[in-house]
């Protein structure tokens, strides 16, 4: 049965948005909507649901439901005539994306994308799923029968389907609401519950948590070297160094693929994302400092090196991510066949090589989807080398790596997420700060400069999503300001300079103004001048990166320590105790939650390093050899500024308290480092 009302203007509107997702499908003979009100009112004038189709840019399963769906006229004939259809970016509005990705999950009992969610005129859910086949196949009804039965349900019994909407909005909304009181008090022994309930389902030979497919789990990781429990410590310490020989790894140019699709983190998922390489290159940094380990060090370097080359837009700003697919095929530029390496490096400095690298003519890759690409090789350290190959191996990584840029490349999603680049901010300052490399510092002073010159609005808040050639765009999100916060308390520590500091402080104030329920006792999502939804979200859990709440608790307890908020420290607690029920029952993924709740339990420590930034240099590298995740580092010119800096003295002294009880000022850097070691 078709529609009584036509359709009208029927065309494609995804060719002037700013998202390279969307505009991905600007040629599809889909009449693709952006997420608007113009688009529910047109479905409201049809009389027809609204299909919403949500990805993102970089994501394989994405390319393979447009290639076989969107880009078919009979498919997109039969979206035009039963459906306004809606295309979402998820990563341009991850508070649609969070809304829809409850529902489906609640609906299937699992979640993904591409994510097909169908919609009735209040953007109510009533009907959901992940990807659909263009037949019948793999377990799931093709994507057109599925269309069909929707679209029959809503002619002939639209009041079911409608009643089915509000009671699932209703449980989207329940969901959103902390399982435990706000105000509990925490047991003495809180911070052993993830020590005692990590190692099950920690991976003794290959590191991570669980099985197949495997995600590095940064936060996790983060907590646990931050924890001081040598266990902890030693199983991410081992994590990491299986990770670093890995396929998951970048062996040639740097950085971290999105995940492992086995245990052993030998075949990647190829996307490269900004927010995996941003997050696990301060737990690299971290690593470092608790084990000494240099190799720790180096991966930070190449990871940032990659960001730097492939990642940076000439602004200073960073870009989002790349894609797992090269020209069709998952993998072809980051592969190998011992005939390749033979071609650049001649076959005897091949021959080792590839043992090294265990290139092999059967390979350990092969696109399931392009048959015809081959069998070929994930590069990963599983041979030895002797000291002269050691000495030759970064000229022929070095060799291998320009052969491979002249390559056909990925496609890079080229738009700035504000969150994510607070992410690199932090990881950059960190860099500097620890490594001693001021280059690092001067990439982090420009990203902050460009964002305060193009996504701050004049009334402090931020904006979230900006693309070359296009104003900026989407109000901010809980996760830009948070996470942006914590990047300029990174870039103070590593600075000295105050003006970031108070910035951080700023983007606090907005945080707490909009987006903190305090009948709920946590943060939200979406908030201030963002567009309000089906419910403001909140987020706990750690996804792909540290969760709003965590961010959000972290940020105010950083405000805390500097400038002395018991205001801001109360939210935190408040924050941590509604959540404490989840962090207990998976504490692999709240590893940001118990990075809060760490940093509540600790002693308030604060280390004040006042002189120029010559008289600074030797103390700050003293501190820069301890990992102190939970004090509130000072580096000032001058003793002006900070509470913890007033009526000290200058000159390059160093004064170490801990819950307000000092230690002597000491302008020594073995002196400092003698009382660090102490802590």
């Amino acid at each position: 049965m078709t529609n009584a009302t036509p359709a009208s203007g029927g065309h494609n509107r995804l060719g002037a948005e700013s998202s390279p997702y969307l505009r991905q499908h600007a040629d599809n003979p889909v009449h693709w909507w952006p997420w608007s009100d113009e688009a529910f009112a047109e479905a409201e004038r049809r009389g027809v649901p609204v299909l919403l189709s949500i990805g993102y840019s970089t994501c394989h399963w994405c390319h393979v439901m447009a290639h076989e769906s969107f880009e078919n006229e009979a498919t997109a004939g039969l979206m035009n005539e039963r459906f306004v259809n809606i295309k979402v970016d998820r990563e341009e509005r991850p508070d649609v994306d969070g809304i829809y990705m409850a529902a489906t999950q609640a609906m299937t009992g699992q979640g993904g994308w591409p994510m097909t969610v169908f919609l009735d005129h209040q953007r109510r859910p009533f009907h959901a799923g992940t990807y659909y086949p263009p037949h019948e196949g793999l377990g799931l009804p093709s994507f057109r029968r599925v269309m069909t039965a929707v679209s029959d349900a809503w002619q002939n019994r639209r009041a079911d389907l409608e009643a089915n909407a509000q009671a699932l909005t209703e449980h989207i909304q329940a969901m959103s609401e902390p399982r435990s009181a706000g105000g509990q008090e925490w047991p003495a022994e809180l911070l052993q519950a993830p020590l005692d309930l990590l190692p099950q389902v920690f991976d003794p030979v290959h590191g991570g948590f669980g099985g197949a497919p495997k995600f590095p789990a940064p936060t996790t990781l983060d907590f646990l070297l931050k924890s001081g429990d040598e266990q902890g410590q030693q199983m991410a310490l081992h994590t990491l160094r299986q990770m670093g020989r890995g396929g998951i790894y970048d062996q040639l140019g740097g950085g971290f693929h999105r995940y492992s699709v086995d245990a052993q983190w030998l075949v990647p998922h190829f996307e490269k994302m900004l927010y995996d390489n941003a997050q696990l290159t301060r737990t690299l940094l971290a690593a470092y400092q608790v084990s000494g380990d240099p190799a720790f060090a180096e991966a930070a370097r190449e990871t940032l090196r990659y960001l730097e080359r492939e990642m940076r837009h000439p602004s200073g700003s960073f870009y989002s991510a790349q894609d797992a697919d090269t020209e069709g095929v998952e993998g072809l530029t980051f592969t190998w066949t011992p005939a390749e390496l033979q071609a650049v490096l001649g076959a005897e400095d091949a021959e080792w090589l590839a043992r090294f690298y265990g290139v092999t003519e059967g390979g350990n890759f092969e696109d399931p989807h392009r048959r015809d690409a081959g069998r070929r090789t994930v590069l990963s350290r599983v041979g030895e080398l002797t000291p002269e190959q050691r000495s030759r191996l970064p000229e022929l990584r070095a060799r291998l790596l320009t052969a491979r840029e002249e390559r056909p490349q990925p496609h890079r999603d080229d738009k700035v997420l504000t969150s994510w680049n607070g992410l690199v901010l932090a990881a950059l300052a960190d860099a500097s700060r620890i490594l001693g490399e001021p280059h690092w510092l001067e990439l982090a002073r420009q990203n902050a400069a460009w964002v305060r010159e193009t996504m701050r609005q004049p009334d402090g808040t931020l904006w979230h999503t900006w693309l070359d050639g296009h104003a900026p765009s989407v109000e901010g999100l809980l996760e830009d300001h948070a996470l942006y916060g914590l990047g300029l308390v990174a870039l103070y520590q590593a600075s000295g300079e105050l003006e970031y500091l108070t910035w951080a402080r700023e983007l606090w104030t907005v945080v707490q103004r909009d987006f903190w329920d305090d009948a709920a006792g946590l943060f939200r999502s979406s908030g201030g001048k963002a567009e309000a939804l089906l419910t403001r979200q909140s987020s706990a859990f750690d996804s792909a990166i540290i969760s709003d709440n965590a961010a959000a608790a972290l940020l105010a307890l950083w405000i805390d320590r500097y400038y002395g908020d018991p205001q801001a420290q109360a939210l935190a607690h408040r924050t941590v105790s509604s959540h404490l029920a989840d962090m207990v029952q998976a504490p692999h993924g709240m590893g940001g939650l118990w990075q809060a709740a760490a940093m509540l339990r600790a002693p308030h420590t604060e280390l004040a390093i006042i002189g120029s930034a010559e008289e600074r240099a030797p103390l700050e590298a003293a501190a820069a050899r301890f990992l102190l995740p939970y004090v509130a580092l000072a580096p000032a010119p001058t003793p002006a500024g900070l509470p913890v800096l007033e009526h000290r003295e200058g000159g390059g002294t160093a004064y170490l308290c801990v819950n307000r009880a000092c230690q002597l000022p000491t302008q020594d850097a073995e002196a400092l480092a003698a009382q660090l070691a102490a802590l």
